[in-house]
């Protein structure tokens, strides 16, 4: 038995940003529009964004500058704008990070205390400014999920909140804005959109057969159209089809039953919110070594699914061997194929931090309770592994 609701309206396609104007003074007439470092002035994202606005008689304040792993120092900047110039909605033009930060910015403009609270202090979540997303890198899924993450480097904590209040009220995902999109972080996307439908589809508890079915079709989507991306960078078709799935890895659609914690995801937190590292290319070097860590005569079964259905390995009465097929067929997507790294030792990472970001990725009951549970030795073993 499950509850499943979706409250953001979704605008798909080619020329869905000019409804954007529109959509904006139903909310009010003084926006905040945050983005990150600049790259949305040199495509021209910025100026359409602000042309639409502008005719709408939109009043627009700012707030730029909002980093790859959003820190909360940003985001009280930006809560800060919206109490001084009282403003009526917030706007993200970006990826899932600007979008995140624009998740904390649209709840902290409506409380006396300070962001962290509602992740530190677990402090209720009551009312939000109403939140839009243009999305310009299919990776998050953050334009249509309740979720948002952010980092607090003076504690070296990345935690992330989970509440309907942050779900946007409109998201604009139009696939030619992901165009510009480097190799790079075309790949680091890819490897988070398949992280997302891999912490789901590994469980024991998913008890639908139609959402396996759904899932194993968004991992071959990811696939297919991932290496086209990075070959031919205007490819709309395959820019279409990663930005849908990337919304629909991780809008609730695919839980079903499932209420099982995310293993990679945790484990993943602490490096990004320790060295900084790129999100997807944490969990690319990461997922695979965690694969093999959990295979085991009870998880087999599931393993073998993805071998054969979604990676295309014949079937076979030796499960066990087209499981490992499988597991390697992941690697050779994310580090040939994509082209990342293949180890933390690549991207300058030591086992100095390993136990200490053990401990903090099992939170306060100890353990990961997740497809196998992991315990605080566990995960140390799979970040070696992962060196």
């Amino acid at each position: 038995m499950f509850t499943y609701h979706i409250p953001t309206k979704v605008y798909f396609g080619k020329g869905q940003l000019e409804n954007l104007g529109n959509v904006a003074k139903s909310y009010g007439k003084r926006i905040l529009l945050v983005y990150g470092g600049g790259s949305i002035k040199k495509t021209g994202v910025y100026d359409s964004v602000c042309g639409y606005l502008k005719k709408s008689g939109m009043e627009i304040f700012e707030c730029s500058g909002i980093e790859p792993n959003p820190k909360v120092e940003s985001v009280r900047k930006g809560i800060e704008i919206c109490k001084q110039n009282k403003i009526d909605v917030v706007l993200a033009v970006g990826g899932g990070s600007v979008m995140d930060a624009s998740k904390f910015i649209s709840i902290g403009s409506c409380v006396d205390f300070d962001v962290w609270d509602f992740i530190s202090k677990k402090l209720p979540v009551e009312k939000a400014l109403p939140l839009l997303c243009v999305l310009t890198i299919s990776a998050t899924g953050s334009e249509m999920d309740n979720t948002a993450v952010l980092n607090n480097s003076a504690t070296q904590d990345k935690l992330a909140l989970i509440n309907d209040k942050l779900f946007p009220v409109a998201s604009f995902c139009d696939p030619a804005l992901t165009y510009s999109v480097g190799k790079y972080q075309t790949a680091c996307g890819s490897a988070d959109i398949l992280s997302h439908l891999f912490e789901v589809y590994f469980n024991f508890n998913q008890d639908l057969y139609m959402l396996d079915t759904q899932m194993e079709g968004m991992m071959k989507t990811v696939f297919k159209y991932a290496p086209v991306a990075l070959k031919e960078p205007e490819n709309y078709e395959a820019r279409a089809n990663l930005m849908w799935t990337s919304s629909w890895a991780i809008n609730g659609y695919i839980y079903g039953c499932n209420k099982k914690p995310w293993s990679c995801h945790a484990m993943e937190h602490q490096l990004s919110g320790v060295y900084d590292i790129t999100h997807g290319l944490g969990l690319a070097i990461l997922t695979p070594h965690w694969m093999e860590y959990v295979l085991s005569e009870e998880t087999l079964p599931k393993f073998y699914d993805f071998a054969v259905n979604v990676c295309g390995i014949p079937k076979t009465e030796d499960k066990l061997k087209a499981a490992k097929q499988g597991i390697e067929y992941v690697k050779n997507f994310f580090f040939n194929q994509l082209e990342l790294k293949n180890s933390l030792s690549a991207i300058g990472i030591d086992d100095k931090n390993f136990e200490m970001m053990a401990k903090k990725a099992c939170g306060a009951n100890g353990f990961i309770n997740g497809w196998k549970k992991l315990y605080p030795e566990d995960v140390c073993n799979i970040y070696q592994a992962s060196l």
